[in-house]
């Protein structure tokens, strides 16, 4: 049984995004520079913060 059954075929093309200042959660696959919400810089939750 493989571990990474479910996860999609090609997971690069759609990450998810979280807003800085509101919490917004963004699924995009072009990465988006500011947050739909509230206008405020989005991190890719796929990358560790330091």
């Amino acid at each position: 049984m493989s571990f990474w059954k479910d996860s999609p075929a090609k997971p690069a093309e759609q990450s998810t995004y979280e807003c800085f200042e509101c919490g917004n959660v963004v699924e995009s696959g072009s990465g988006p520079a500011t947050c739909p919400e509230c206008g405020g810089a989005l991190r890719n939750r796929g990358t560790p913060m330091e």
